[in-house]
């Protein structure tokens, strides 16, 4: 396996401090707020490389923190009249309540800042007595032109870096690149006891604090937005070798922007999303497709036509597993491969490898979803030719569908049951949905009310509220069922003649991704793609 590692801005083989296991940790939100889509992009990039080293057969120490001291909190809780520890834990709450959606894991650990000031005044009064931090008046700033490699992460020079800073913020601070370690209480916020009196953190000390607490003084992987490279991770880097005197991390891993019309998405520019209004939107499933569709060191564009691109593309997929699920329903028992079946799971078996190497290639997911939909393509080709009855025949496609989930779900993409659901399904319901409000809206009650009699038949409620019909239901009926039974739909709108209906019909579905075929023996009908 090959990673990218911004410290030294090259691919490297990826070599761990243990055999066969990872230290990772992962700078977490900041909580005054909602998440929004640009947190939830490293979630789910991390997420994906934490499932896949465990897929590889690394055991995987992983931990992500809350940030729930810091200057943002306390503003927001000043103007909500609140407290600021309670507004964050609020926030952590229903963080992961997003996370879970997106089927991000858990981590091994997720520690907050406030239930570690013991350690961060304890590594902030060793840094002192290193004669790397200094304080004046209840004030701790560590002093940058001691550490002698200060820059290494971000390539830049202590003597550009100052040629460039605000000198006179503090005229206190020796040095205009110093940092806070230790800031002085303010009434009416929250603080600390510490030798130099009551107060709080800075912003850096806390990661390189928790980090070294659960994984140790060194350890192997460090992830982030690339936005925390400078000052954030330096200073890390810069706090906890001055306080150890050892290597801090191995590999050094930031993904990219989320941009908006190639625009940095940021508060400030207002065109930041949260999360849960966008899940408001799209299924969750969905988002997170999105989020790994392209590699994670470069940016990613928002706008809503991708997100119904990946609606779309994980539809596919999905809709694969869905047809592979009613093969194997009511079927004969599964035998052994014959010589065609032994091909056909060595041609996904190939794909296997294709993904794999994608992903030890700096964990590229594009490239690996790729060859998912390669596969997708050739178990959907073999289940429309294929006889559920032949025993033969159920072992294949019991081992394509079990290798197709396998590698969807490391990266965390399949977030509903397999068995449920299909894009196909909701693609469909959705053209006779539409078909109903139009044939409403054209006085046509005949069609509509076919439509409504098909929509009983299936189980699924529909409901014609002023702005279009819309459907619901407990259970989605089986795609192989709503197909037929379509097809009928259309047979009796062509024995009355009413071939303009029936040709909608057939039209409609083939946007749905279903394609129908007159033949003298029946009707046929398959998925695009296969």
């Amino acid at each position: 396996m090959r990673l990218y590692n911004t410290l030294g801005g090259r691919k490297e083989d990826l070599q761990t401090l243990e055999p066969h296991r990872v230290k990772m940790y992962v700078c977490g939100p900041t909580t005054y707020n909602f998440i929004h889509l640009g947190n939830a992009r490293p979630l789910a990039v991390f997420d994906t490389v934490r499932r896949y080293l465990a897929y590889r057969g690394y055991e995987v120490m992983y931990v992500q923190n809350f940030t729930d001291v810091d200057d943002k909190i306390i503003n927001r809780a000043n103007e909500e009249g609140a407290n600021a520890l309670e507004l964050a834990q609020r926030y952590i709450d229903a963080y992961f309540t997003d996370a879970d959606a997106l089927n991000i894991k858990r981590a091994d650990a997720h520690p907050q800042v406030s239930q570690h000031m013991n350690e961060i005044v304890a590594s902030v009064q060793g840094l002192i007595e290193k004669g790397y931090a200094y304080e004046i008046d209840g004030d701790v700033y560590y002093r940058v032109a001691a550490f002698k490699d200060y820059g290494k992460l971000s390539g830049r020079s202590l003597e550009d870096m100052l040629a460039g800073a605000r000198v006179g913020i503090d005229e206190r601070k020796e040095n205009a690149m110093d940092f806070a370690l230790w800031k002085k209480a303010k009434a009416g916020e929250p603080s600390w006891p510490s030798p130099w009196g009551a107060g709080r953190p800075g912003w850096h000390i806390e990661c390189s604090v928790m980090s070294t607490k659960y994984l140790g003084d060194s350890f192997d992987i460090h992830g982030g937005g690339s936005d925390l490279i400078f000052p954030h991770h330096e200073n890390e880097i810069a706090q906890a070798e001055a306080l150890t005197g050892q290597p801090f991390v191995r590999y050094w891993m930031h993904n990219g922007f989320i941009t908006v019309n190639n625009e940095k998405m940021s508060k400030s520019l207002g065109n930041f999303f949260v999360l849960r209004d966008i899940l408001a939107q799209y299924p969750a499933d969905v988002v997170r497709f999105y989020l790994i569709s392209t590699h994670y060191r470069s940016p990613l564009d928002f706008d809503d036509g991708k997100l119904e691109e990946a609606r779309k593309a994980l539809g596919r997929l999905k809709t694969t597993l869905l047809l592979a699920a009613e093969f194997m329903e009511n079927g004969a028992a599964a035998g052994l491969l014959g010589p065609r079946e032994e091909e056909f799971i060595k041609s996904l078996e190939a794909q296997q490898g294709y993904f794999i190497e994608a992903m030890d290639d700096d964990f590229n997911t594009a490239r690996a979803l790729g060859h998912l939909f390669e596969m997708s393509h050739s178990i959907n080709s073999y289940v429309a030719g294929a006889d559920k009855n032949n025993p033969a025949h159920q072992a294949a496609v019991r081992q394509a569908h079990q290798l197709l989930f396998e590698l969807g779900d490391v990266l965390g993409i399949f977030i509903t049951p397999q068995n449920q659901g299909g894009a196909v399904v909701e693609e469909v319901l959705q053209v006779l949905a539409g078909l109903r409000s139009q044939a409403r809206a054209e006085k046509d009650y005949q069609l509509a009310d076919q439509i409504r009699d098909f929509f009983a038949q299936i189980e699924v409620r529909v409901e014609d509220p002023p702005d279009g019909s819309r459907f619901r239901f407990e259970q989605p009926p089986r795609l192989k069922t709503l197909v037929e039974q379509l097809i009928a739909l259309r047979a009796a709108f062509k024995q009355n003649k009413a071939f303009d209906k029936a040709d909608l019909i057939r039209n409609r579905l083939q946007e749905a991704g279903v394609v129908l075929e007159d033949t003298r023996e029946g009707v046929r009908w398959k998925l695009a793609d296969a």
